[in-house]
């Protein structure tokens, strides 16, 4: 057992100890390595960061990610200063009297309201940036409007059907919940509280690979619902051999279907959250030094924003399909025709999912169904090879028909759910699910149709988005897999 005083020294990137729930840990070869960040651990450098570990992270975490040698013993309790732990700041700060009542909630923007009253400021920072000038995000937001409806009147619409098949599971409803990481920023059950609601309303569940409840939890949460259906969106490590046994993990809970993250070779650039950070850093004491492009023991300068493969290319496909089976494979983050195809022609991948991550990761990016536009002009054969399904900007349920009218199978939400629970908890979840399915129930009937199998192009104008489109693209050879 050992003394505060002997943690306390080591608290530099050279040589950084933190305790974590008693245990004393030398972080200081896996500093860089840290999804969340290096600054996230060094400012705990020395110090305990339980409070921020729990708020993070499911049980078991960092005993599953660090071999045992960076277990160094536990802290003898006695010589632990009050003033020593540094003060995390909560997950989220809910107050029960400023929630206006749910059933005063009319729409999804109205979550996104309560939420951010409620939250944490860092929850909200977390959830609601967005790359350097925001572009990509209010682009997803504002295109769906570049799309208008076109009805069909005088038919009998007394019966309407919105089931859906979405990667091979039956859904009540043509979406599903998008992967969004860190649920519990925004409610103390987190990611149970969105399996829950999916198991409730039989409709599928894409969890984050960074969930903030273990995805065992989130298996047995769903399977309390006797409901839904789980599918697993998977960040590819640095480690072939750790991105495997991930995969191999997914498989064995029972999800569906695996949705490979491919637009994330570095994280962007989202100030909101990197600012809010840094005020959190400044609050508890740790002032970082100026920024640096320091070399690690080799020599060799890590890559600015990487903590994923950036190695990942469209050959690892293979090694990823044979660790995940049969089952179906998605590419999640496509954003051109030209992928699009590479995607459907390579015969490994069974979907495609158009997303820009939401407006997080490149800015001025091209929107989801902008992107479905370019494959419908380009090479309209992909929708009829792999199943498409898109995200960003979604907010209402005309929106999830326009997508299907042009080609996609089913659409997809993130930040909306987490508003909802930030404010509602399961509650929350459910409601939203609601709000989506009466929004599509009375645009179907609106539309003249009863059935999601008879919307095509017609029922939608797209001309205005079509216009923004590329004139022409060139083919790019494929890649041999």
């Amino acid at each position: 057992m050992l003394k505060w005083e002997e943690v306390a020294k080591h608290q530099t990137r050279q040589s950084c100890w933190v305790v974590i729930q008693g245990k004393i840990y030398d972080l200081t070869s896996f500093i860089d390595e840290h999804p969340g960040g290096a600054q996230s651990i060094l400012r705990f450098a020395g110090k305990d960061g339980t409070e921020e570990y729990e708020g993070f992270h499911p049980a078991g975490t960092i005993e599953k990610t660090l071999s045992p040698e960076h277990h160094l013993g536990f802290v003898d309790p006695a010589t632990i200063p009050v003033v020593s732990k540094t003060a995390a700041v909560p997950a989220a700060k809910n107050d029960e009297s400023k929630v206006v009542p749910i059933s005063l909630i009319m729409n999804l923007n109205d979550f996104e309201r309560e939420a951010q009253k409620l939250v944490s400021q860092r929850a909200w920072a977390y959830f609601h940036s967005a790359a350097d000038s925001l572009q990509s995000f209010h682009t997803n937001i504002s295109e769906w409007k570049k799309v208008s409806l076109r009805p069909r009147v005088l038919r009998n619409v007394s019966y309407v059907d919105m089931q859906r098949t979405i990667m091979g599971q039956k859904s009540s409803l043509p979406f599903f919940i998008a992967p969004a990481a860190l649920a519990r920023l925004a409610h103390p059950d987190g990611e149970k509280c969105l399996a829950w609601a999916a198991g409730i309303k039989g409709i599928p569940y894409c969890t984050s690979s960074y969930a903030s409840v273990s995805h065992e939890d989130i298996a047995a949460a769903l399977a309390e619902k006797k409901g839904g259906h789980l599918f697993f969106q998977l960040y590819v490590s640095k480690s072939k051999e750790s991105a495997i046994e991930t995969i191999t993990e997914a498989r064995r809970l029972g999800y569906k279907a695996l949705m490979v993250t491919v637009d994330t070779p570095v994280l962007g650039k989202r100030e909101e959250d990197e600012l809010q950070q840094a005020k959190d850093q400044i609050a508890n004491g740790f002032v970082p030094p100026p920024w640096t492009a320091h070399e690690v023991d080799d020599g060799e300068k890590p890559i600015l924003r990487s903590f994923h493969s950036t190695t990942l290319n469209w050959e690892d496909l293979i090694w990823i399909r044979e660790a995940w089976g049969d089952a179906p494979l998605v590419l999640k983050g496509i954003q051109t025709a030209e992928d699009a195809k590479q995607a459907a022609d390579s015969g490994v991948v069974d979907g495609i999912y158009l997303s820009n991550h939401g407006g997080r990761q490149i800015d001025d990016g091209p929107s989801s169904i902008r992107t479905l536009l370019e494959i419908r002009k380009f090479c309209p054969e992909v929708l009829s090879k792999v199943e498409v399904v898109l995200d960003g900007g979604v907010r209402r349920g005309a929106d999830i028909l326009k997508a299907l009218c042009l080609g996609a199978s089913a659409v997809s939400l993130g930040r909306p759910f987490m508003y909802a629970i930030g404010g509602y908890g399961t509650e929350g979840a459910v409601k939203a699910i609601q709000i989506l399915s009466d929004e599509i129930e009375t645009t179907m009937r609106l539309l003249g149709v009863t059935s999601l199998s008879q919307l095509n192009p017609e029922y939608v104008n797209f001309a205005t988005l079509e216009r923004d489109l590329p004139r022409s693209i060139r083919e790019l050879p494929l890649s041999k897999l």
